[in-house]
């Protein structure tokens, strides 16, 4: 699964896209899907749609409180890093 800087690059990508558009919410094709590994399975990028609407393949970010979400096993899930076993 993720790691920290991976969620941080896609909240980095997030927030700055949200900014360019200037919309309630973005709707956007998933640019990371060649380059990570766990984001292939995420043909959009949600920003600030809510859960409610958004699609349940889609990648959902919400601007509030700085969060990626998946929908798993019927309910949507935040995105969290793996932890590091040392």
């Amino acid at each position: 699964m993720p790691t920290a800087e991976e969620i941080k690059k896609v909240v980095d990508w997030c927030e700055k896209t949200k900014k360019e558009r200037d919309r309630i919410y973005v709707v956007e094709r998933n640019v990371f899907r060649n380059e990570m590994d766990w984001t292939r399975r995420f043909v959009l990028i949600e920003i600030d749609r809510p859960m409610d609407d958004a699609s349940k393949y889609s990648l959902v970010y919400d601007s509030r409180f700085k969060q990626l979400w998946q929908y798993i096993n019927g309910s949507w899930r935040r995105i969290e890093p793996d932890p590091k076993i040392e």
